[in-house]
Formats: structure tokens, C-alpha cells, sequence
């Protein structure tokens, strides 16, 4: 069954986003596929840390936290919150406190902060649900799918020439395995 799951999931493509917080300690940021939105009214996400992150723990410890959903031109940020052991955070980066604290990456146009409403612990994994507060959402001069950011097969791709009909190719677009 694990090996059905994995095969099954490596071709399902997922949006990509980043979550920050700041427990009290230092932030922290991570990069997830698993977003999912909830409830609109009112407004729900929720989405799975891998318990093998060391990111997992002291996102979990903060109330509050910052979701950063990616697009196509966002793929350095995806790939550095993706990456063990790299300075996420530095001095004069792209990056501010929220007047509530909370770390937020600048050059996302499209983030909300949110407040953490519940877990479900799973084996090797938990599930977070959470109530966004606050945030913004740019629109687009262009479709959304021209800034489309898919984690794919282990893989990062992009959306690329409409086909006929509406459907859209992927491009891949991975510099990170």
C-alpha cells in the first residue's frame, strides 16, 4: 500500500507555499505541498508537516504563522525553505516582522497571516488547520497559470502553452531534487 500511496502522489501536482513563524526562539520557514483551503466563510486552510523536518517542532510551538502561497518567479524561495541546514533568515535579507511579529517574506505578493485552530497528530506526520486573519492577495496583470507554481514527481514545474481546450503544459522547471 505504501508503494501505491507514494506511486500515486508523485503524479498528483500540488501547489506550493511557504509557512513562517516564530515561536520565541528564532523563525522558521518551510516549504510545503500540502496546502489545502478549508472553508471560506470563514476563512480555513490546512496543510501536513513531516515530523522528519526539524522546522516541524518549532512551527507547531507558535500560535501564528505566516502563509506564503509561491508562484513560478518565487521557485528560489520554495527551494531555499526546502533545503536542511540553510539560513532562511539572514541579516538584511528579503524578509520583515510583521507589526505581530511574525516573519514574512518580502517579495511574496500573495500571503496571509493565520492563527493555528488545531493538530492532528499522525504517525510521522501532523495536520494543522488554521484561520487565516489577515493578508494579501495582488492580482495578476497576466492568467494565473503564466506564474503557476507545481510540485510535481519530486519536481518543481511551471505551466506553460495553453494546448486547445483550456488544458496547460507543465514545464519542468527543477533545479532541486
Amino acid at each position: 500500500m505504501t508503494q501505491a500511496f507514494r506511486e500515486a502522489f508523485r503524479r498528483h501536482p500540488a501547489g506550493v507555499a511557504v509557512i513562517t513563524a516564530d515561536p520565541g526562539d528564532r523563525p522558521v520557514a518551510m516549504t510545503v505541498s500540502s496546502l489545502i483551503s478549508v472553508s471560506a466563510a470563514p476563512p480555513v486552510v490546512a496543510f501536513s508537516l513531516s515530523m522528519k523536518s526539524g522546522s516541524s517542532e518549532p512551527l507547531l510551538r507558535a500560535e501564528t504563522m505566516v502563509i506564503h502561497l509561491l508562484r513560478y518567479t518565487d521557485i528560489d524561495l520554495a527551494q531555499l525553505c526546502a533545503s536542511s541546514g540553510a539560513d532562511r533568515f539572514p541579516a538584511g535579507g528579503p524578509w520583515e516582522r510583521l507589526p505581530t511579529g511574525e516573519p514574512r517574506y518580502t517579495g511574496v505578493t500573495t500571503w496571509f497571516r493565520a492563527r493555528r485552530l488545531g493538530v492532528l497528530p499522525i504517525e510521522g506526520a501532523t495536520l494543522v488547520a488554521a484561520e487565516l486573519l489577515e493578508g494579501e492577495a495582488h492580482p495578476e496583470d497576466t492568467a494565473p497559470e503564466d506564474h503557476s507554481l507545481v510540485y510535481l514527481d519530486r519536481r518543481w514545474h511551471r505551466l506553460h502553452k495553453e494546448l486547445g481546450g483550456g488544458m496547460f503544459d507543465l514545464v519542468d522547471s527543477s533545479r532541486f531534487l
